[in-house]
């Protein structure tokens, strides 16, 4: 087991603010999720501006007492701005302080993603093009992905925490990779499902349904298995055990709000409709209960990917396979002389 040595000059802040966009972009997502769930993307028709107005110079009354619909995407516009100005802010702070040279590298990608998603949806505004909205929210949650792994190796435990041999590691981080890797794949699943084109069949739908559905039992075969990897083969550092815990917990509560997105936004089964409470149920275009359920499955899919690329991080990190010691071929015949 060895340590790597701890540089004490390197400057807390480019972590802090690291986790300060993680902070800061979950609840974007969020809101980027209300103005999908409630068709709110063209609530302002340009871009950059509001409605002629610096985007940060919209009258505070008629955004906050305006149509929630542009409530919710001028909303997203801000909370879009406040990313970008953290994620300038991150870059200046690798620039100005003692760091690792590679962290500079890091921050202008990710710099580079957020001007990138934010052309993206002024451009879904300009051209109004549902397809450009989809990347747009197949983007964003690549982008938090980028700030979770940016927060990870940017802390001081990530520098100090010892590499150990361990049997297996390389499945682990294996598992641990297809298992981020599924998690993601699921967001893209679900925004073909919330973008549905207006020429898009029956059939079409039902496919992309039952891929939904595969790739997340698909998911919940393998957080088991990597839960199982972690608690009983060796590996059982808090350091992992806790995130893929909370994985696992996550998990199970995202099933259960998909069930209950399916039944807000299409109803209850054929077979469950004359049951109580499902005969008296009528679906409510953008209610309450079914824009706020939508979006907290879209928004906890993203969680779930974020805590996923985490534990293979980690991972990847904190274990490394066992070196194989082979004997040298004249050793071998000095001892056998």
């Amino acid at each position: 087991m060895t340590a790597p040595p701890l540089d004490h000059s390197c400057s807390p802040w480019p972590h802090r603010l690291a986790v300060l966009l993680c902070c800061a972009t979950f609840p974007l997502l969020w809101v980027g999720g209300l103005v999908t769930t409630y068709d709110a993307g063209m609530a302002v028709p340009d871009w950059p501006n509001t409605y002629g107005y610096n985007l940060f110079l919209y009258p505070l009354e008629t955004w906050v007492g305006g149509p929630f619909d542009l409530f919710v995407e001028h909303g997203h516009r801000l909370l879009g701005a406040a990313v970008g100005v953290l994620a300038i802010g991150f870059c200046v702070t690798t620039l100005a302080t003692r760091c690792p040279a590679w962290w500079r590298w890091a921050a202008a990608g990710a710099l580079l993603l957020v001007i990138v998603q934010g052309l993206m949806g002024g451009l879904r505004v300009l051209f109004d093009a549902r397809a450009l909205a989809q990347f747009h929210g197949c983007f964003g949650p690549l982008f938090f992905g980028a700030c979770v792994a940016l927060a990870a190796v940017t802390s001081t435990g990530w520098r100090s925490w010892p590499v150990q041999e361990a049997k297996g590691a390389g499945g682990l981080r294996r598992l641990a990779l297809f298992t981020a890797v599924l998690a993601y794949v699921q967001i893209v699943l679900g925004s073909e499902l919330r973008h549905v084109r207006t020429d898009a069949g029956p059939r079409w739908f039902q496919t992309f349904v039952l891929f939904h559905l595969l790739v997340a039992a698909a998911l919940v075969v393998h957080v088991a298995l990597l839960s199982a990897r972690v608690w009983r083969g060796g590996f059982r550092s808090s350091k992992l055990t806790r995130p893929v815990t909370l994985v696992a917990v996550l998990l199970f509560a995202q099933l259960c709000l998909g069930g209950a997105t399916w039944v807000t936004n299409y109803g209850w089964p054929d077979w469950f409709k004359d049951f109580f409470p499902a005969a008296s149920y009528v679906v409510q275009a953008k209610g309450w209960m079914q824009a706020n359920l939508t979006t907290a499955h879209m928004a906890l899919g993203s969680l779930i990917w974020g805590l996923a690329l985490l534990v293979a991080l980690r991972a990847g990190r904190l274990y490394q396979p066992r070196a194989t010691h082979s004997v040298q071929p004249t050793r071998a015949l000095g001892a056998a002389a």
